[in-house]
């Protein structure tokens, strides 16, 4: 929901000028934004029942992401929904969890050869399946993960221990703050990118720390904005770009999903007329 005046407060409404369904989840965004940059990115994912598989049958189809490691929940299964509220182009979220977030095709897809890289979109799904950072390790993937803010994960005194075996670790400024409340971020994993909106991002690799801007550009929606950062990051850095090229990399799609609304829906048609795509590697 868009165009909100404020946040509702306990006991009153606000109403807003638009509502887009969209696809949505970390790892679908990044996945997405990794294609349109020309990287072919696979999604493990429970895609949900109706009516909301058909919802977004569209745009998965024409999102340009290997969904053969996708199952679809039972009829009837109640779906994970977020409900994202913006005003002044900042959010707030709303989300209803619902079953395993990691899917059973996940093993299998890691072991299958396929891939060499694994992304993680939120800490909560490490904390529910850590097993699956060995898995990959024992396949030869790189792994990187993103936080999402999840209160009760971020307060696990473990964390460091939780992300042994993840090579990148991308939290955001806020994340990041709670995180060092329990060991320096240095500690969490050999490369820790913070990313801070407008103020740019940072990459801290044990005692060093890089500082890269942000790119200037009008803001419609950062929905998503994260999500887009860690696909040009991770696009740059498996590509083995040095790290301050990596940094603008992440930048320059978050650049790009700020400026339009909602998630990656129609994100790869639009790619398409912005700039040429790269050869898929």
């Amino acid at each position: 929901m868009g165009g909100l005046p404020a946040l509702p407060t306990p006991g009153s409404e606000v109403y807003a000028d638009r509502l887009t369904l969209a696809a949505g989840g970390g790892a679908y965004i990044t996945a997405a934004y990794l294609v349109a940059r020309g990287r072919r990115a696979g999604l493990a994912a429970l895609l949900p029942a109706e009516p909301f598989g058909a919802a977004i049958a569209d745009e998965l189809a024409g999102s340009g992401i290997d969904l053969s490691a996708c199952t679809a929940a039972a009829p009837g299964a109640e779906p994970q929904v977020t409900v994202a509220m913006i005003v002044d182009g900042e959010r707030a979220f709303v989300t209803r969890r619902a079953g395993l977030a990691v899917p059973a095709t996940l093993a299998a897809a890691i072991g299958s050869g396929r891939y060499r890289h694994l992304h993680l979109g939120e800490l909560a799904t490490l904390a529910e399946a850590p097993q699956v950072v060995a898995l990959a390790r024992a396949a030869g993937l790189s792994v990187s993960a993103d936080c999402a803010w999840d209160a009760a994960v971020l307060a696990r005194a473990d964390l460091p221990a939780l992300l042994a075996g993840v090579d990148v670790f991308l939290p955001n400024r806020v994340e990041a703050e709670a995180l060092a409340r329990h060991a320096p971020l240095a500690d969490h994993a050999p490369l820790v990118v913070i990313k801070d909106g407008a103020a740019g991002a940072e990459a801290i690799r044990g005692a060093t720390a890089l500082h890269r801007p942000a790119l200037a550009t009008r803001v419609v929606d950062t929905v998503g904005a994260g999500d887009a950062f860690n696909a040009g990051f991770l696009d740059a850095w498996l590509g083995g770009a040095a790290l301050a090229d990596c940094l603008d990399a992440g930048a320059a799609s978050a650049a790009m999903a700020v400026g339009r609304i909602g998630g990656a829906r129609g994100l790869l048609e639009d790619a398409r007329t912005m700039a040429p795509r790269r050869a898929a590697r």
